[in-house]
């Protein structure tokens, strides 16, 4: 067995490592969960990508990386209608994935149907860990104005283990379209999600598209305390249900949120939210898109090496990305993989310090059907390299991609 208590004596002291030694220590005691063994590459790199299977078989992997180079990893596992959300890391220059430490504190409080509504990660000040997740209908603690809790729960500050999850839905209801969290690494922490105020003429008994917004809420000391979730639009945008959300801790300070609304049932069009305090936003549309059926989408944001922003989106089966020019919040020109739009859809957008972009998707998925991994690297203008892979049968049911890159300007997929 592998001592936390001697990696410590030997000055192995920053927060990566002691979660790291912590979770060796965890699998030798056998307190954590099955599937614990890591996968090595499934495909040959394509040039600096390297691309991982999620841990044990699991799904909805989502990532973030830190200063080190360590890559900081959430999916889940088990029934997807209520699943287990599972942590683990990698290690710069390593090949296995750490044995995995449970998040929700209460068993099978995770959702993993519709693809959306799994757990999202940021890293915090002083490598801290946060994440949230859609509670199941039944999970604890109960949303107070009924239907699923927007859960929340952080590492603890050994990084040892994760708190107690705990529900941030005070002031809404009706929550389905997946949440999302960041952090700017100061102490701000930011959840958001789309849901119904408690006094919409729908709430709680439909979904209503049109009465649907984006609510956030924040923590200014790391997660300990959080204000009730506010509105971040004042205007009717309404928002699809079944669509994923995102947000963006800025380079200045700021907060950025991507989703899809549903103005008029018809108007499902990709808007980003800026905010210089995380409480008043303005609204940019980024692409537009009329039909009446909810796409069941998620998005991706990635902060650039000189603090642009850059964001992925899927319209009528094809996916893009454009930067984001930080001072007017206001998208440039969309760019989308060449190829057919064989019903491309859940992108993963990473950008190195040189300004390249690596963009991965989904081919082929539907609510119930896994498909195939692809991804695809740009040069600093936007331009299609050759760099680029797919993996037939890589996207397993209810699954998607993530995407990290690496301070040593290479990029890394998990599937």
């Amino acid at each position: 067995m592998i001592e936390l208590e001697t990696m410590l004596e030997e000055g192995i002291t920053s927060p990566s490592r002691v979660m790291f030694a912590t979770l060796l220590v965890a699998a030798c005691a056998g307190v954590v969960g099955a599937g614990s063994q890591s996968e090595a590459a499934e495909a040959p790199s394509s040039g600096r990508v390297t691309v991982l299977r999620t841990p044990g078989g699991g799904i909805q992997p989502q990532s973030a990386i830190d200063p080190s180079g360590t890559i900081h990893l959430v999916y889940l596992a088990g029934d997807p209608s209520s699943s287990d959300v599972r942590y683990t890391q990698l290690v710069p220059g390593g090949t296995e994935f750490a044995p995995p430490l449970r998040v929700n504190s209460e068993p099978g409080s995770a959702v993993a149907m519709g693809t959306i509504r799994g757990a999202q990660i940021a890293i915090g000040r002083n490598g801290r860990v946060h994440v949230a997740w859609n509670g199941t209908m039944t999970a604890r603690p109960a949303n107070p104005n009924g239907g699923s809790p927007m859960l929340y729960a952080r590492s603890n500050e050994s990084r040892t283990a994760f708190e107690p999850q705990r529900n941030l839905m005070i002031r809404t209801t009706a929550l389905d379209g997946g949440g999302t969290i960041t952090s700017d690494g100061q102490g701000k922490v930011f959840v958001a999600w789309q849901a119904q105020p408690t006094d919409a003429p729908t709430a709680p008994r439909t979904n209503g598209e049109s009465s649907r917004a984006v609510y956030v809420a924040q923590s200014t000391d790391d997660g300990a305390r959080f204000s009730p979730e506010r509105r971040a639009l004042d205007r009717v945008t309404g928002a699809c249900p079944c669509c994923g959300t995102r947000a963006l801790a800025t380079a200045d300070g700021g907060l950025a949120i991507l989703f899809r609304a549903a103005t008029r049932g018809v108007e499902r069009d990709i808007l980003l939210l800026n905010s210089r305090d995380g409480f008043q936003f303005e609204a940019t549309r980024v692409d537009s898109w009329q039909t009446t059926i909810c796409p069941m989408s998620s998005a991706s944001l990635a902060l650039g090496g000189k603090g642009e922003i850059v964001a992925a989106w899927e319209t009528k089966g094809q996916i893009y990305f454009a930067q984001v020019n930080p001072p007017t919040g206001r998208p440039g020109q969309p760019i989308h993989p060449r190829g057919s739009t064989d019903n491309r859809k859940h992108p993963a957008v990473a950008v190195n310090t040189r300004g390249e972009v690596l963009l991965a998707w989904a081919e082929g998925t539907s609510f119930n059907q896994g498909g195939s991994l692809a991804w695809r690297v740009f040069d600093p203008s936007g331009k299609s390299t050759e760099e680029s892979g797919r993996i037939e049968g890589g996207i397993p049911r209810h699954g998607l991609p993530t995407a990290v890159a690496r301070p040593d300007g290479g990029f890394t997929v998990i599937h």
